[in-house]
């Protein structure tokens, strides 16, 4: 991620332009010929796939200040692997490939600043399908809400409230598996008094109880996030 005020003023001295997107439209989709990276300025945005057989997984939500895009540079014609849907009214810079290219050839500072981004953003990747993998179906739906903690998390007098409205559907992206699974599995946990659902907004009461059941392993925050 690229959020310091020197790196935002850096990448915005790049030839750009401004666009405004509204809600279910797309900045790009899987199969598109890959064109330039998307600085959001506000609003929100998926990042996913769907499968062959129709199942969605959702691998990131980003917002204000945050980069979208795969980007491969000083190579051949490329395709993107993955859709970026609009799900909140969004504002967003672009930069075309070759401008970006050119920029990063000719400010250092600026190419340190976005292989570091390069590079987190691989880590979350890997440590979000470790969890997948290795933990099973309620280990991911532990991770997930971890991360959303993480990103969204608003701590409250009763714990942890992760201000972002989702579905159970959603959530079920998220994890990698079917909406009747994660309603079983919230379910349990408000059973235990480990979570709360107002409003269609998950409060966790327990972090550290979804923590020890997944075997946390302390992670930096950076990585173990949804955005």
């Amino acid at each position: 991620m690229i959020d310091t005020s020197f790196e935002l003023e850096e990448l915005l001295s790049v030839k750009h332009s401004v666009k405004e997107y509204n809600k279910d439209t797309y900045l790009f989709q899987e199969g598109d010929t890959i064109e330039g990276i998307y600085l959001i300025r506000s609003g929100k945005v998926n990042i996913g796939k769907i499968t062959p057989d129709g199942r969605e997984l959702t691998l990131r939500v980003c917002g204000s200040n945050q980069l979208v895009g795969e980007v491969t540079l000083y190579s051949t014609i490329s395709k993107y692997m993955l859709d970026a849907k609009v799900i909140e009214d969004a504002v967003c810079v672009k930069i075309k490939i070759v401008d970006l290219e050119e920029a990063l050839s000719n400010n250092s500072k600026l190419a340190v600043a976005f292989i570091k981004w390069m590079g987190i953003n691989h880590q979350k990747t890997q440590t979000k399908f470790r969890d997948l993998m290795l933990h099973g179906k309620k280990g991911a739906l532990y991770s997930t809400l971890i991360r959303m903690t993480n990103t969204y998390g608003v701590q409250k007098d009763n714990g942890i409230l992760i201000d972002l409205n989702l579905t159970n559907q959603e959530l079920a992206n998220f994890c990698g598996m079917a909406r009747e699974v994660v309603n079983r599995l919230l379910s349990d946990l408000r059973k235990q008094n480990k979570i709360s659902i107002i409003d269609g907004k998950i409060i966790i009461h327990d972090i550290d109880y979804l923590r020890n059941k997944n075997n946390c392993e302390n992670c930096p925050i950076v990585f173990c996030k949804i955005d």
